[in-house]
């Protein structure tokens, strides 16, 4: 267990990215200036709406340090790969999808280490562990800001070995995710089942309320259908595997996953199945 979390999980979650660079062009960042209005409202939808709802939901359920501050991390992770899959399924805005995912998780390193600190403090108090904003910074660079760059980099140099890549390179981060929850769970199953009656409707309340806030923010800044669908998916749907990842960097547990991971390992189940209804909706609309 120790080698899955101190080791395979970085190496996991850097692949993962790797599988989203090489998916990206610089196409794709220079698209936000053209869907500046789009972009900004999924942009602030995610970085501030987020965290708030998810710190109103934390304190309406009452949850316990370390389960507070997994809440929070998950609301910092910015959507991956999977918003990206399921704005294609909801027939939204793909090139808008993207672009958030692009920019928004390279700019990660600069949020979500200060965002971080501040919540295991804010939540745990006494019993915080040490964190280093610094130390933070650099392994959130080395696991997620660099494959990506490495990724766009052989986008860009080598296109058409990119595009065989991409399939194959998803279908195995998609893999690895999958063994990635099933894992945290598992080693947190007894904090699991005895959290289940608060955690499981806690995260459902996260998820749906999220879906519902970026379809409202959207629509009332009178963006076209796509993009609405699109911001509501990008809000609603979080890379659960860095939520997970960053909980093992901050918790330093010597052995197991800690409970900080818990609430980004059952929301990796439970986004598709809250993200289902919504998707089905938006394809007939």
């Amino acid at each position: 267990m120790d080698t899955l979390i101190n080791v395979v999980l970085p190496l996991a979650l850097a692949f993962i990215m790797l599988s989203l660079g090489i998916g990206l062009t610089f196409g794709d960042f220079r698209r936000v200036l053209n869907r500046i209005q789009a972009f900004a409202i999924g942009a602030g939808a995610q970085v501030i709406l987020l965290p708030l709802t998810a710190y109103i939901v934390v304190r309406l359920f009452n949850l316990p340090g370390e389960l507070a501050v997994g809440f929070m991390l998950l609301s910092f992770c910015p959507g991956g790969v999977t918003s990206n899959m399921i704005t294609k399924l909801a027939k939204g805005d793909v090139a808008l999808s993207v672009s958030l995912t692009a920019v928004i998780s390279l700019l990660s390193i600069l949020t979500v280490p200060f965002l971080a600190a501040w919540s295991v403090v804010h939540f745990m108090g006494a019993d915080a562990p040490a964190i280093t904003v610094t130390e933070l910074a650099i392994a959130m660079f080395l696991i997620t800001t660099l494959p990506v760059l490495i990724g766009i980099t052989i986008r860009h140099f080598a296109p058409a070995f990119a595009v065989r890549a991409e399939p194959i390179l998803s279908r195995a981060a998609t893999i690895l995710f999958v063994v990635i929850v099933l894992a945290a769970l598992a080693g947190n199953w007894d904090v699991f089942v005895s959290n289940l009656a608060t955690l499981g409707p806690a995260l459902i309340t996260l998820n749906v309320a999220l879906m519902v806030l970026g379809l409202a923010v959207a629509f009332g800044a009178g963006l076209i259908w796509n993009e609405v669908k699109t911001i509501s998916v990008e809000t609603g749907v979080q890379n659960a595997t860095l939520g997970i990842t960053l909980a093992a960097i901050i918790s330093g547990q010597a052995s197991g996953f800690s409970t900080m991971a818990l609430p980004s390992a059952v929301y990796g189940i439970l986004m598709y199945l809250v993200a289902a209804p919504f998707v089905v909706w938006y394809r007939n609309k």
